[in-house]
């Protein structure tokens, strides 16, 4: 089939294409984008580049990289894949339970068609949205994914292009809407071409992981069009039904129109064109709502954010770590501020990031935000990679679940959460470069180095044991301490559907109270109230009059009393005011 093969490189005074081994000449048009029409292409043809006759290199927009990132690019027709989602329609963000899950630990097998397998697991819990870690060709066969290089690319351990379109058609077949993970602040360090190509990062920032892009300097026009382009082919291309933009505050941009609202233009565009809503979620350390508001009052009209702000509030009151950017928490009342308003620091003076920190989020709604117990930074980043369920005892894992279930936002459970999964998820990777990987390993020592010589060291990110040690066991998911967690999350989950002023998302129709000295805390959603006891001996937790009917309970031995409710030790009880 006649196909045209073309690529950005501004900067080049000759391009080659290579295609099943033979050299072919290149045109240079407009813009300084190279072309070079064949005749002759398969669907399963690999081919590259060479800019003035040096070697070849992977096609920077590549399809599907069969044999890593340093290898040849190859072709796919996306219109071979028969589709079986026509009449899909994915629900609203405004139920969603989401279900963050990396595919190389998710299963034994590592792989998109191994996930299928236990989608009727997350369907039997009550998840409605799959949130998958990145997945475009990243360095070896393991990683988290946010080091990718072929970002057009789903990773070549994982299945490639055709696993990934399964995956999604059968997740839509369940009724699951799926989300990806995209990184679009910074690209991996290894098979990283993009530079050779033209000026895809910029000299004048950096960011913790590598190179800034370059999104307001000469040559950013296309950059950001390479971006976006990126952002539709997925939704397009492999169905997905949004993205999660990881660590938008790295994005260093002084343009008068900043990507980050063009990208959010382009995917509404789309998302209007193709008559089927497309989510952007972004992840935001600077606790600014402003990506949030609508167009009209100077955002970007973001779907929703990650709150760090909500996990670490209730990181601290449920394990007492004040370690890190836990120092900054504790109390019982930097929670239930964050139940109420979403941020704790929303403008507050941070002892930890010695300066204010955050913004107010008057006006916005509780869907605005994903929080959570547990997710991929929060166990991954830390030294052994631990889950909660090795730093909490049952009755606290069970309340944590229903503070984050029920509350105003939009609840994410990380892989294996909901039955306490014993297995740590680490941080791994797999470069084949000898030099990067000493370095990641040296890196990784630093990190945690200042936890002294009693610390047991982080694992090996690059050893192969550490990649195997982070999968699920899912036979451990049928015992019965698993068993019983899993069952509460579902009840939690059913609840949150049951009870309609669960799912309001009106942030001033939570009222909360809480006694420090005593160690508990009630929250009230309307005519439902979710009451804690975070001390470590039974107490009479005190409550209005009128609430009489239980509607669920971690522990058994709770009493409702004419001033409130008797709860065990750490155990938490939903009621229900009488009607």
């Amino acid at each position: 089939m006649n196909r045209d093969f073309r690529v950005w490189a501004p900067f080049a005074k000759t391009v080659e294409l290579e295609l099943d081994r033979q050299r072919h000449p290149s045109r240079r048009g407009l813009d300084g984008w190279w072309s070079a029409e064949i005749s002759h292409a398969g669907p399963a043809s690999s081919y590259g580049f060479a800019l003035e006759g040096g070697p070849v290199l992977p096609d920077p927009r590549s399809p599907w990289q069969p044999s890593g990132p340093h290898g040849l690019s190859r072709l796919v027709d996306h219109r071979e894949f028969k589709w079986t989602d026509h009449a899909w329609r994915p629900p609203s963000i405004a139920s969603a339970v989401i279900y963050e899950l990396h595919v190389g630990t998710f299963t034994p097998h590592g792989t998109f068609e191994a996930v299928i397998e236990k989608l009727e697991e997350l369907v039997n819990l009550g998840v409605t949205h799959v949130e998958m870690m990145p997945v475009a060709e990243f360095s070896g066969n393991c990683g988290w994914g946010y080091d990718g290089v072929d970002l057009f690319a789903p990773h070549h351990a994982y299945g490639g292009p055709r696993g990934l379109k399964l995956l999604v058609d059968a997740c839509h077949a369940r009724g699951l809407a799926v989300i990806l993970d995209v990184v679009y602040n910074h690209v991996g360090p290894s098979g990283n071409y993009l530079g050779r190509y033209g000026p895809y990062f910029t000299d004048h920032f950096s960011t913790p992981w590598g190179p800034a892009v370059n999104l307001d300097g000469r040559g950013s026009d296309e950059v950001r069009r390479f971006f976006c382009d990126n952002a539709l082919m997925w939704l397009r291309d492999y169905h997905f039904d949004g993205l999660r933009l990881d660590a938008v505050h790295a994005f260093v941009d002084s343009s008068t129109i900043p990507f980050l609202e063009q990208l959010c233009g382009e995917v509404r565009e789309f998302a209007a064109r193709s008559g089927r809503p497309c989510l952007i979620i972004a992840e935001n350390d600077r606790n600014d709502p402003r990506p949030l508001w609508p167009v009209g009052r100077g955002g970007f009209q973001l779907d929703a954010q990650w709150n760090d702000d909500f996990h670490h509030s209730l990181h601290g009151i449920l394990t007492g770590e004040k370690t890190g950017y836990y120092s900054d928490f504790g109390t019982l009342a930097d929670f239930t501020k964050a139940f109420r308003q979403a941020y704790v620091y929303d403008g507050g003076y941070s002892a930890f990031r010695g300066r204010r920190q955050g913004r107010e989020t008057t006006g916005l709604a509780g869907h605005q935000f994903v929080v959570y117990s547990q997710n991929h930074d929060q166990v991954g980043n830390r030294a052994q990679g631990e889950r909660s369920s090795r730093l909490m005892n049952p009755g606290r894992l069970k309340i944590g679940a229903a503070l984050v279930l029920l509350s105003p936002f939009i609840p994410l459970i990380f892989q294996g959460e909901e039955w306490g999964a014993s297995t740590p998820f680490l941080y791994f990777t797999d470069h084949q470069e000898a030099g990067l990987a000493a370095a990641v390993r040296d890196g990784r020592r630093r990190e945690f180095s200042h936890q002294g010589a009693l610390a047991e060291p982080a694992p090996d990110p690059q050893a192969r044991e550490t990649f195997e040690r982070s999968k699920l066991n899912w036979a451990e998911r049928g015992a019965s301490v698993h068993a019983e967690l899993f069952n509460w999350y579902r009840e939690l989950i059913r609840l949150r559907r049951a009870e309609s002023a669960l799912t309001d998302p009106t942030l001033a129709e939570s009222r909360t109270s809480q006694d420090e000295a005593r160690r508990w805390i009630v929250i009230h959603r309307g005519p439902v109230t979710i009451a804690c006891n975070l001390a470590d001996q039974p107490q009479r937790v005190p409550l209005p009059a009128g609430l009489r009917r239980l509607l669920l309970a971690s522990a058994a031995g709770l009493r409702l009393t004419r001033l409130g409710v008797h709860l065990p030790s750490d155990s938490v009880a939903i009621l229900k005011r009488a009607a």
